[in-house]
């Protein structure tokens, strides 16, 4: 398995697989309530046997090339992740996901991770547009958006019903031209 350094602090981005369910129903545990405010992540992992179910989904998504789960780890750790939780590389375009438990939150982790996870989206698998659908209350996921370097599509009002409340959706999304001169402008690309 592969393991992409994401700096200095030794964190790490890994593919999830289903072997590691219980280190996965950990981090859940650690992270419920955080995680779980805007996104059912949470919920799909109530036990060892659902853990393992959501996580199986995402290695048949990586065989069919329809999505993919990488987590972050930090100090040994598992602490959050990102999922393109579909993938139509034909169409080129996917949609991505992240999270983290709250302890580790503001260290720009998910900052870091989703580049990474970018560069493989444009780069090796050659989609045109990545978006994030992110409730509009969820200003730590939107602040990411931005230092992505992702634009502000619109807001689909009320379409999202969570919890029993309905929010608002942000579509935040940045296409395969946009994110090669992103790359330039950091010094990691050629124009």
């Amino acid at each position: 398995m592969f393991a992409t350094t994401l700096g200095a602090d030794g964190a790490e981005l890994r593919p999830l697989e289903p072997w590691q369910a219980e280190e996965y129903l950990a981090h859940i545990e650690r992270g419920r309530e955080h995680i779980g405010r805007y996104i059912a992540l949470a919920a799909a992992a109530e036990d060892l046997a659902s853990a393992r179910a959501y996580l199986q989904l995402y290695a048949n998504r990586t065989a069919a090339d329809t999505g993919r789960i990488f987590g972050v780890w930090l100090a040994g750790a598992l602490v959050g992740g990102v999922v393109f939780r579909f993938m139509d590389v034909p169409r080129g375009i996917c949609e991505a996901v992240c999270w983290l438990e709250p302890s580790v939150t503001g260290r720009g982790l998910i900052t870091r991770a989703g580049r990474v996870c970018l560069d493989w989206a444009f780069l090796e698998r050659k989609v045109h547009r990545v978006e994030c659908r992110i409730p509009s209350a969820n200003t730590p996921s939107i602040n990411v958006a931005k230092r992505l370097g992702m634009a502000r599509d619109g807001v689909l009002r009320e379409s999202h019903l969570w919890n029993g409340v309905r929010h608002d959706m942000e579509v935040w999304s940045v296409l395969a031209p946009e994110w090669r001169e992103l790359r330039v402008r950091r010094g990691v690309g050629h124009p």
